[in-house]
């Protein structure tokens, strides 16, 4: 503990962002960085809470409660208000391989647990953990530490999102030979091209790529494995295999219209968007454009977010966020209690920024779209949508039922369906006969990761479905340990 009476003395603040009006503009990170002092203040408030359920990393409601690295925030909280920013950074790097990323894009289901949070603001510890992290960088104390022996022993690791470096990282550090394998242009899956620039930039994602490097690990892009090469011939290769495909097939809407021009997948619109961003900051023309364009957004969540901010900053004519679920209150209900996380009304970015240019909050809840409407050309012109009461079947289950009379219409030229994701995709899952549970994902057991083929194993998103960056980050380190139990007989991997 840093302080006995921070937490009654200090009041929780965050870094400034930078303005909506001024951000749309650029496509560069909105949060600005805040001064050590303030830092500092925001630290001791961590309490001597005798249980410290902000690492605790348990699953309750189905979400998140915690760390699920169990990140040992007590103990770097207190040292960054002492100033021991290099003792911080060693805490941090014991359970997170990659802190400038959870430190950018994690929800903090931490913040959600802590305990000052029960009756007061919780401790800021998403903020601090990006301060370390990028200090840690500033600092020079952040290199490459190439392992001093290798065992001989090969593994492939397929997909290079956050579950997949993780587990690369941790291999190559017990001593391994790893390789990645990544079908898109760049290394990063995710972390490049489902998160748009102005939450992560992509510096940040190429700065810990060539770190890992650096130490010994192997990419290979633009190679699709279960295509560009086989996976038995790949399987043959190597001593082991990581499945770290993610959950990359997405959910649609089968309405009338669906084939309209203007209606696409929001990872389509938002990987198209960063690649031609990085490729020549949109000069080439390579991306699905908003500009001009009434744009529907189906869907919330952090992909209908971005799809909000990426639009934005196109210039387009307005932006509509549909949800089919009814608005959160403003504060926890009774059937939401600490330490779950908190389903509350909260601005993020994206809505934060249609509200500062279109004078309201986006999102209309409680709205499904019916059907889209097009032209004599194909080209979508608008989208009906009705209002929806949520009412339970004969099974006891939620269902929508639509409202009678609360049709309308309204003008959209692109419409974005961000719903989620159903699953991974399946070609190299069944090239490789591995068993998938009832949700299509690749069966393996949490804590063990290895799938009915002996020597392949699995983890993140492909594993467990869609969820966190920090998740995938739990479940890339896992399945290293249990990668390396299964190649040399025991591990020391944490």
């Amino acid at each position: 503990m840093g302080k006995p009476t921070g937490f009654l003395e200090y009041l929780r603040e965050l870094p400034v962002d930078r303005s909506a009006a001024m951000r749309i503009r650029d496509w560069q990170e909105f949060h600005l960085k805040m001064e050590d002092s303030k830092l500092r203040e925001q630290g001791a408030r961590c309490m001597d809470c005798g249980t410290p359920f902000c690492h605790t990393g348990t699953l309750l409601s189905s979400g998140a409660s915690g760390c699920p690295i169990n990140n040992l925030i007590p103990e770097w909280n207190a040292l960054v208000f002492r100033g021991l920013w290099r003792e911080a950074l060693d805490r941090l790097h014991k359970t997170n391989n990659f802190p400038e990323f959870t430190g950018r894009v994690c929800p903090a289901p931490c913040e959600g647990s802590c305990v000052l949070g029960i009756n007061n603001p919780p401790v800021t510890i998403k903020s601090i953990e990006y301060a370390i992290a990028e200090r840690g960088f500033d600092e020079g104390w952040i290199t490459a530490e190439v392992p001093v022996t290798r065992t001989g022993k090969t593994v492939a690791v397929i997909g290079s999102g956050p579950a997949g470096l993780a587990a690369a990282a941790q291999l190559n550090q017990a001593g391994h030979s790893v390789t990645v394998y990544e079908r898109a242009d760049r290394i990063g899956g995710l972390l490049m091209y489902g998160i748009p620039n102005m939450k992560l930039d992509k510096e940040y994602v190429q700065r810990r790529v060539d770190l890992l490097a650096e130490e010994g690990v192997t990419f290979v892009t633009n190679t699709e494995v279960g295509k560009d090469i086989t996976a038995h011939e790949l399987k043959g290769k190597f001593d082991a295999m990581v499945l770290a495909i993610g959950a990359t097939k997405p959910r649609d809407l089968p309405i009338e219209g669906r084939s309209l021009k203007g209606v696409h997948f929001a990872m389509d619109f938002l990987k198209a968007n960063t690649k031609s961003l990085l490729d020549s900051h949109l000069k080439d023309g390579a991306y699905i454009s908003a500009e001009g364009k009434d744009v529907v957004v189906i869907g919330g969540g952090d992909t209908g977010t971005d799809c909000v901010g990426t639009s934005l900053r196109h210039i387009c004519k307005s932006v509509v966020q549909l949800e089919i679920l009814p608005k959160p209150p403003l504060e926890r209900g009774i059937d939401n209690p600490w330490p779950e996380w908190p389903r509350v009304y909260k601005l993020d970015y994206g809505q934060e920024e249609a509200e500062e240019i279109q004078g309201s909050d986006p999102r209309t809840y409680l709205t499904t779209a019916k059907r889209f409407i097009g032209d004599e050309e194909g080209c979508l012109t608008g989208i009906e949508i009705c209002q929806i009461t949520w009412t339970r079947d004969s099974q006891g289950r939620f269902v929508p039922e639509d409202v009678p009379g609360s049709e309308r219409v309204v003008s959209a030229q692109l419409a974005l369906l961000a719903m989620g994701f159903v699953g991974p995709e399946q070609d190299l899952l069944e090239q490789l006969g591995v068993e998938r549970d009832a949700r299509s994902n690749a069966r393996a057991t949490h804590g063990k990761y290895n799938t009915s083929v002996p020597g392949v194993f699995a983890a993140g998103d492909a594993r467990r479905g869609q969820s966190l960056v920090v998740w995938a980050i739990n479940e890339g380190r896992g399945a290293a340990r249990e990668v390396d139990k299964y190649l040399v007989g025991s591990s020391e991997l944490p």
